[in-house]
């Protein structure tokens, strides 16, 4: 019976030993054995809870604007500013015109019929809006591409849209970068600021209710359009509840344009003499009809891993990433998708059926408009 007691507790002194020698390795040695020790068995992946946000005093901002660049963070957030120049690695562009050529034909006579490509990383967002063929006479088009124009604005006002295009690009620093979600607050522990007003005109008091890291995403993911008067970057709704397609088609269809005719469209089509509507990239708006709103996640939680130092600190990543690339994301799908073995293959298998339905629709869409475009030369059809 001593025997039996004595090995019980020379195998749990042992337990012990070991596993605070595993513990020390991965202070030690690397992120990989802590960042396992913090996630296995029912402690569950790393969440918001286990982040260390950090309250400092603020930093002195370098740009010539004023606002607080990246670089003024490096010391006080050394981890956030690495991993979020490394969205430079995110340099793939697919033509979406290549890939769906009836696209071409819808879009007859619109920029998007020369130029449509799938958006790179963060850091090429003036790169790309400098080099598309799309054309952009007006500084309008940078509406999102740095967090100087959005200081630019908030400085001077809506005119800044009708100012030339070269001209505010030249003014331009930076890509985006801490500005655009955290305005120069970024040291007080992270504070998220939506710097977009047209995000507080376009829906008032309504965007205090929208998860503050939806909302500094979805400022720029979402559908938008230029105002006709000033050109202004504006949301078509006022609430949630009016972000589906439908309300916001009613929304451009009651527009008042300035010459006192009904209806805003983006352009006429050649040869149908059809107005029409592009939606831009309304991901917010399809995000927050959506399921996954409804249980509580954000576009972080899906997008940005939460990550350990070394020395065990554990800090959001801003390297912005598709949960099929990366383990840490896609594992904390299966915290609900439980009856799910492979994470990977059943979200690419949703993926391949969404995108044959929407190669059906586009090529019947595309065969309707040459059947109309057809009539309309023929003279078989009134306006």
């Amino acid at each position: 019976m001593d025997k039996g007691k004595s090995l019980v507790k020379t195998i749990v002194s042992v337990a012990i030993v070991l596993g605070l020698a595993l513990f020390a390795a991965g202070i030690l040695n690397g992120k990989d054995l802590m960042y396992h020790l913090k996630n296995r068995g029912e402690l569950g992946p790393l969440t918001r809870d286990d982040i260390n946000y950090v309250k400092a005093d603020p930093v002195t901002p370098s740009g010539k604007d004023g606002t607080a660049n990246a670089n003024d963070y490096k010391t006080l957030y050394p981890e956030i500013v690495t991993t979020m120049k490394e969205n430079a690695e995110h340099k793939y562009v697919t033509s979406y015109l290549t890939q769906d050529p009836y696209l071409v034909n819808i879009y007859e006579g619109y920029g998007f019929a020369k130029d449509y490509g799938s958006a790179r990383g963060h850091e090429y967002t003036l790169e790309d809006v400098a080099k598309t063929e799309r054309p952009h006479t007006l500084a309008n088009c940078l509406t999102c591409k740095s967090p100087n124009f959005a200081k630019l604005v908030n400085d001077m006002g809506v005119s800044v849209y009708t100012m030339p295009f070269d001209e505010v690009m030249a003014l331009m620093e930076e890509n985006i970068s801490c500005y655009t979600c955290h305005g120069n607050e970024a040291n007080d522990s992270g504070k998220l600021v939506v710097t977009h007003n047209y995000v507080t005109k376009a829906l008032g008091e309504d965007h205090a209710g929208i998860d503050p890291s939806i909302l500094s995403c979805g400022q720029c993911h979402i559908e938008y359009y230029f105002t006709p008067t000033d050109k202004e970057t504006m949301m078509p709704y006022h609430d949630v509840a009016s972000m589906d397609p439908e309300a916001i088609l009613k929304y451009y269809d009651e527009m008042v344009l300035p010459d006192g005719t009904v209806g805003f469209s983006d352009w006429t089509q050649p040869s149908t003499g059809t107005k029409l509507l592009k939606a831009q990239h309304p991901e917010m708006e399809t995000y927050l009809m959506g399921k996954h709103a409804k249980e509580g996640l954000t576009c972080a939680d899906c997008h940005m891993p939460i990550e350990m130092t070394e020395k065990g600190s554990v800090y959001m990543s801003h390297e912005l990433l598709s949960p099929l690339e990366n383990e840490h994301l896609l594992s904390t799908c299966n915290v609900c998708h439980k009856d799910v073995s492979d994470m990977k293959v059943f979200v690419q298998k949703l993926q391949g059926r969404v995108t044959a339905r929407e190669t059906e629709v586009g090529n019947k869409l595309s065969a309707f408009k040459d059947a109309l475009a057809a009539a309309v030369t023929a003279g078989t059809m009134s306006e």
